[in-house]
Parts: C-alpha cells; structure tokens; sequence
C-alpha cells in the first residue's frame, strides 16, 4: 500500500487530496477518507494536499498510527466499503 490516511482524517474528510488524485483511488466512509490500496500508484500528489497531515507513504506512518495500515486495507474487503466522494 504506497499512501495510508490515520487519524487526523477523521471528522474533518477534506478533500483537496480527492481533488489531485490522477486515479481516483481516494474514497469516502463514515468518519474519513480511504487510499484503495490496490488502485494507488503512489504518486504523492495526495499528501502535500492534506491540510491536516494524514497522509503519509505507508512506510512513513507514525508508530503510534500504524494500525491504520491494516484499517486503509481491511475497509475495502468489508461488507461496507467506502464508496467515491461527492464533490
């Protein structure tokens, strides 16, 4: 998973990275946004967008963040999924 988004998402949902992302891989559950793991192509343009400070190269995110991860990850093999952002 090249780019993961933790907790500073949540409740806030900005959506400058949606609006960067070249393959709209960038999705929208209840509390915060998703990078789709398998549609990233881990280009960054996401991350300087962020005016929170979410976004981070999976290998970058924080200690204390990791388990978001595996959260980025399992959200989209849920019965759930997050679906494409409005606009």
């Amino acid at each position: 998973m090249p780019y993961v988004i933790t907790e500073a998402c949540i409740g806030t949902k900005d959506r400058g990275c949606v609006d960067v992302c070249p393959v709209d891989c960038i999705y929208e559950g209840e509390t915060q946004l998703y990078i789709h793991p398998d549609e990233c192509i881990d280009c960054g343009a996401c991350e300087p967008e962020c005016p929170v400070n979410a976004i981070f190269p999976e290998e970058d995110v924080p200690e204390g963040m990791r388990s978001f991860i595996a959260i980025n990850r399992e959200i989209f093999d849920s019965d759930t999924p997050p679906g494409r952002p409005k606009k």
